[in-house]
């Protein structure tokens, strides 16, 4: 038996799978039916209790740990589990696929992460989503009380990025030359594998760098500067903000994700904000609005032709936003979550800059917005024309 002991005191009982070890952090929920083996390796779920909804997990098992040709994880998005524990309501101790090569229970116990199964995943949410997402602390065993909470660290409260962020930085080279090449510079603020996949097929060379590193001073090549996912508060992340303003500073083009469009609002003098219980989950609608467009009551009635172009269906995982009214002039707001009407995405009027909350590269989940690295090369390739131009 374990439980799962929340900061308002409420106790959920269940039965224990994974490691058998007690553990603590911040509790979310993630609404997805299947990629549970993406989102345990995801970097934002850093110092989090993830919570899925859909009833039954485990039942496809996890796939091997086997390296890509660029020396990185095949099938994971990063090279360990980053949660801290794991709540269902009921896993599955049988898996069948094809790829599979270990049952949930088995991957978890062999990364010491325990997980608690039979909850009232249900209740559990819906108290979520009324009083927030809180800490929280599975225990091994029963009869816990409350007071045995004990003091847990707010994981928002310490920079995650530092934790999870490469600490040299790496050159990927594509397996297959482009006509136009292009190269990047890719900050690693908790990357997800896929982006670097989504890059790499598309024939860009990226240098992925420290969260901190000291873009002034480089020596390294590139034609862009892009700025990946990751855990906690945004304005933690002090010495990416700066290197980000410097980049906006020197009319380098810049794209950035999740993570990196909270990051590259902080840079231009914006402000974000945490919510109350955040977007996890591959089913989130946001509408794409045209500059300067009045998008206030997109929650509760559909956009005219002139104030947006179309809605897509995004894989997220975040806590924190944007606020819209920090924003300076010149920028505007790109991208709308079509439920609650927060910024998924803000761009500069030049074009040469912009940035999305949701993930383009997905894993898991939809591939709507995944024409959104391309359109990003097309602005590379735009500069390099205007350069040629020039001379």
């Amino acid at each position: 038996m374990a439980q799962l002991i929340l900061s308002d005191g409420t106790i959920f009982e269940g039965e224990s799978f994974g490691a058998k070890c007690d553990s603590d952090g911040e509790v979310v929920f993630n609404t997805g039916m299947a990629g549970y083996p993406e989102s345990l390796t995801d970097p934002s779920y850093r110092g989090q209790i993830l919570t899925f909804t859909y009833p039954l997990i485990g039942n496809y098992g996890v796939p091997s740990e086997e390296k890509n040709a660029w020396g990185f994880s095949k099938n994971f998005e990063s090279e360990s589990i980053h949660v801290r524990g794991v709540i269902v309501s009921q896993v599955s101790k049988d898996y069948s696929h094809h790829t599979a090569v270990s049952s949930l229970q088995n991957w978890m116990e062999h990364h010491n992460i325990p997980g608690i199964t039979g909850i009232d995943t249900r209740a559990l949410t819906k108290k979520l989503r009324e009083h927030g997402v809180m800490l929280g602390r599975i225990t091994q065993g029963q009869g816990a009380s409350s007071q045995q909470l004990g003091d847990i660290s707010d994981p928002n409260e310490v920079n995650l990025v530092a934790e999870v962020s490469c600490k040299e930085p790496i050159t990927y080279k594509p397996q297959s030359p482009t006509t136009n090449p292009q190269s990047l510079i890719c900050y690693d603020c908790g990357i997800k594998n896929n982006i670097l996949r989504s890059w790499l097929k598309r024939g860009v060379t990226v240098h992925r760098v420290p969260w901190d590193f000291d873009l002034a001073s480089s020596s390294l090549e590139y034609d862009a500067v892009f700025i990946s996912n990751g855990p906690g508060d945004p304005k933690k992340c002090d010495a990416t903000i700066k290197n980000i303003k410097w980049s906006i500073d020197h009319n380098i083009p810049t794209f950035g994700i999740c993570l990196g469009n909270q990051l590259l609002a902080l840079a231009i003098g914006g402000d974000t904000y945490k919510l109350k219980y955040g977007h996890r989950g591959v089913n989130q609608p946001c509408i794409e609005v045209t500059e300067g467009a009045d998008v206030a009551d997109v929650r509760t009635s559909a956009p005219s032709a002139s104030s947006a172009h179309h809605c897509i269906i995004t894989s997220q995982n975040h806590g924190f936003a944007v606020d819209e009214k920090s924003l300076p002039a010149g920028w505007h707001v790109w991208w709308k979550n079509a439920n609650d009407g927060t910024i998924e995405g803000i761009r500069h009027e030049s074009g040469r800059f912009f940035s999305v909350q949701f993930h383009p590269e997905a894993t898991p989940g939809p591939e709507d917005a995944d024409y959104l690295f391309d359109e990003f090369l097309g602005v590379l390739e735009l500069e390099k024309a205007l350069v040629g131009a020039e001379k």
